[in-house]
């Protein structure tokens, strides 16, 4: 009778088991050398070669359809020249370029 009991109350927990692993959050697939190298001189992110999720990480207000767009400037327009274009997309506004201003850089 115990090993029953026993059973009926393990066997959801190794049930779940296999659920719990495979529901798991999936690991950064970029490496955090590769996020400190683009972020250049004293944590200051290069608008020029910061990927989308740098962008997203290192910048307040910054989500991913924004570093997105970001990113679709770059191509479009070549690389930055300043960091006040970034007033030039769609979505950034003067207030968000303040808040971060000194976490940016243009090399």
């Amino acid at each position: 009778m115990r090993n029953t009991v026993l059973s009926y109350l393990l066997l959801p927990l190794f049930a779940a088991l296999p659920f719990t692993i495979s529901a798991a959050p999936g690991v950064d697939s970029q490496p955090a050398a590769a996020v400190v190298s683009s972020l250049g001189q004293g944590n200051r992110v290069d608008l020029n070669k910061a990927d989308s999720q740098t962008l997203q990480k290192a910048l307040d207000g910054i989500g991913q359809s924004k570093a997105q767009a970001i990113i679709a400037y770059r191509e479009a327009n070549g690389p930055f020249t300043s960091v006040d274009e970034l007033l030039e997309i769609k979505g950034i506004g003067s207030a968000l370029l303040e808040r971060n201003r000194d976490r940016l850089t243009v090399e």
